[in-house]
């Protein structure tokens, strides 16, 4: 199957483009102690539906490892409680480039109006993540990507919050039964 991957920027603070919050009391809220459990939690929780495998045979160390590197940040929103959803951040080296690495809402989430906002609390906080860090340059730049078999709405998104698009690429990608679910063994939800 073709997969396109779209490659989207934002190249100064002004171009993001607000979301309105949701009409419900949403909390984002940074994940400051660095949990593999917690960010394998989210990125299973998340990308389980989207065919997010790159990081499923990860070790406990190496998501540490990940998540201990300057400039890497998640993002949790929180609805009544319970995560809803997360932005993971990660700086470039010394660069001034922020990528949103991963960006998405657990599926109970999805059609409330948190996914904007999300993304809209998450890129400013791209924007100003040099002010949490010492050491690290300036934001210059926040960008991400974003491919068809993620989200039917995530482009769109991205586009509505002021990404531009500045480069895409087709490849051709084996794609093997469904998406792998949740966690290890758990198959796809069932609607």
């Amino acid at each position: 199957m073709d997969v396109t991957t779209w490659y989207l920027e934002q190249t100064h603070p002004d171009d993001l483009r607000p979301a309105r919050p949701p009409a419900q009391d949403v909390r984002i809220v940074r994940a400051e102690i660095p949990s593999p459990e917690f960010s394998r939690f989210l990125y299973t929780a998340v990308g389980g539906d989207w065919r997010w495998t790159d990081r499923l045979p990860w070790s406990w160390r190496q998501w540490k490892e990940w998540l201990d590197r300057p400039g890497t940040e998640t993002w949790v929103a929180w609805l009544r409680g319970t995560p809803a959803g997360y932005v993971e951040l990660s700086a470039g080296d010394g660069t001034g480039d922020v990528e949103i690495a991963y960006f998405g809402l657990l599926p109970y989430a999805i059609g409330q109006g948190i996914g904007g906002h999300l993304l809209t609390v998450g890129t400013l906080r791209a924007w100003d993540l040099a002010e949490r860090w010492p050491g690290l340059a300036p934001t210059r730049r926040v960008w991400l990507h974003t491919c068809s078999l993620d989200s039917p709405v995530a482009l769109a998104n991205y586009q509505a919050r002021g990404f531009r698009i500045y480069d895409t690429k087709v490849e051709a990608v084996r794609v093997e039964g469904g998406t792998p679910g949740p966690w290890p063994g758990a198959g796809p939800r069932d609607g």
